[in-house]
């Protein structure tokens, strides 16, 4: 008997907290997707950058989210007859949430970017990570600053990138 009542009160308080895993991180969860555009630099060469993201937050703690997400960019760098074109990347994010309206993220994850020369496309593979902050303008509208680092194989070099967006959530 004291194992089914032990096991009742352990099931509620199971019931009882998922929901305010998904409360404290109510603005920050499901699906999302937005615009992005800023600073971009490779190689020495400074740029601008824009492009889109998706992605999917969960809660999986009392204030914390984690989840997928994937971009699609470009840049205006074209120096030397380089252009450094499209820019695929895959990630996945571990968030806290530190007010009601502000999360603080980091990330980490695989890029590949196509560099254009002569005519020629040469596709680079890296790992991608960084961090920003987001901050829920309403319950489905959120505006976001984040500083990307790509770090190249083949001893290319690495990126940099600090971008602002906004987006939705559905």
């Amino acid at each position: 008997m004291k194992t089914v009542i032990f096991a009742a009160i352990a099931a509620s308080a199971a019931a009882v907290s998922a929901p305010a895993f998904a409360q404290d991180a109510a603005p920050f969860t499901g699906p999302r997707a937005g615009v992005t555009l800023g600073y971009d630099k490779v190689g020495g060469q400074d740029g601008f950058a824009y492009g889109v993201s998706a992605g999917y937050d969960l809660a999986v703690a009392p204030r914390i989210t984690f989840g997928p997400e994937v971009s699609f960019s470009d840049s205006t760098i074209k120096e030397g007859g380089v252009d450094v074109s499209r820019d695929l990347a895959a990630s996945v994010r571990l968030g806290y949430v530190v007010t009601p309206r502000v999360l603080a993220f980091g990330k980490v994850g695989y890029a590949d970017t196509r560099f254009e020369l002569l005519g020629t496309n040469f596709n680079y593979e890296g790992v991608r990570y960084g961090g920003g902050v987001e901050f829920a303008v309403t319950g489905n509208t959120y505006i976001s600053a984040e500083y990307q680092r790509t770090e190249y194989e083949d001893g290319l070099g690495g990126r940099d990138a600090g971008v602002v967006g906004i987006g939705f959530r559905f």
